[in-house]
């Protein structure tokens, strides 16, 4: 349910090519179909940028619990909550488009409303994976996702189709996937610790045993759950009952954790956003 660009990331060859490399290196090749088996699976496609193909290999290992599952969560939960985070950047972009092409918005109308499908579909994802997550009570929780390359400002394309000015098709494609991986990748600084910080992210990173303080993990997951209930508000999809479970999950969510001006004031916005509602 993907779009043609992210599905697109890499073909199945190379996927292929990637588990037949993974059976053949040797007697002490995991199992095909184990836990260790998607883990590196994982770390396959994400370095090709296939986040369709790692967000469902980290799918197989957190269905279960077994010695990945508490570092696969955690890099599940940056997957789709910042693949969310690049559908609503582009759904944004398009409706401004839209508001700016007042003689022919039909076709930035129907982007916006994929896009926004797209953000829906991933950002419940995240919430069923935070549930999981909340169960397990990890302290501190482990951050052990490769950094994930790309640019931090968003493609000069969008510039463009905010003004009204719709993207040929050729064009479209390399713009989603570019703004999707730019989601990704704002989101691991924020999980990181490090917003908008890309070289002091990919330093932490770098030695795969990054672990976050779990109440500064649950103040991210908090921000990202209220960033999320804005796609449900009356603007855009409409569905108060679902913005309602957002604002209400990271609510619950900062309730578990010691209480700072930041989450003071998070919980302030929240609060505020469900009286809108």
């Amino acid at each position: 349910m993907r779009t043609t660009a992210i599905r697109g990331m890499a073909t199945g060859i190379l996927t292929a090519a990637c588990f037949i490399l993974i059976s053949c290196s040797g007697s002490n090749a995991p199992l095909e179909g184990s836990p260790a088996y998607y883990w590196a699976a994982a770390k396959e496609t994400f370095a090709t940028k296939d986040y369709v193909k790692t967000v469902e290999h980290l799918e197989k290992i957190t269905a279960t619990e077994n010695e990945y599952t508490a570092r696969a969560r955690p890099w599940l939960l940056v997957m789709t909550s910042g693949m969310s985070a690049g559908y609503m950047y582009l759904a944004d972009s398009f409706e401004a488009g839209a508001r700016a092409n007042k003689a022919n918005p039909t076709g930035f109308r129907k982007q916006v409303n994929t896009y926004r499908r797209e953000a829906s579909q991933l950002a419940l994802e995240f919430v069923q994976v935070f549930d999981q997550f909340q169960k397990a009570k990890d302290d501190p929780v482990p951050i052990t996702m490769p950094f994930p390359t790309g640019n931090a400002a968003p493609p000069t394309q969008l510039n463009r189709a905010s003004a009204g000015i719709m993207l040929a098709q050729q064009e479209l494609e390399p713009v989603e996937k570019q703004t999707v991986a730019r989601g990704v990748l704002l989101t691991s600084c924020d999980t990181a610790g490090a917003p908008n910080d890309l070289a002091k992210t990919e330093e932490l990173l770098k030695p795969g045993t990054l672990t976050v303080p779990r109440a500064a993990f649950m103040t991210a997951m908090a921000n990202t759950l209220f960033a999320e209930s804005e796609l449900y508000g009356s603007r855009k999809l409409d569905d108060r009952d679902k913005q309602k479970i957002f604002c209400n999950r990271a609510l619950d969510a900062l309730k578990t954790i010691p209480e700072t001006k930041q989450t003071k004031e998070l919980t302030t916005k929240i609060n505020k956003a469900l009286k809108a509602t």
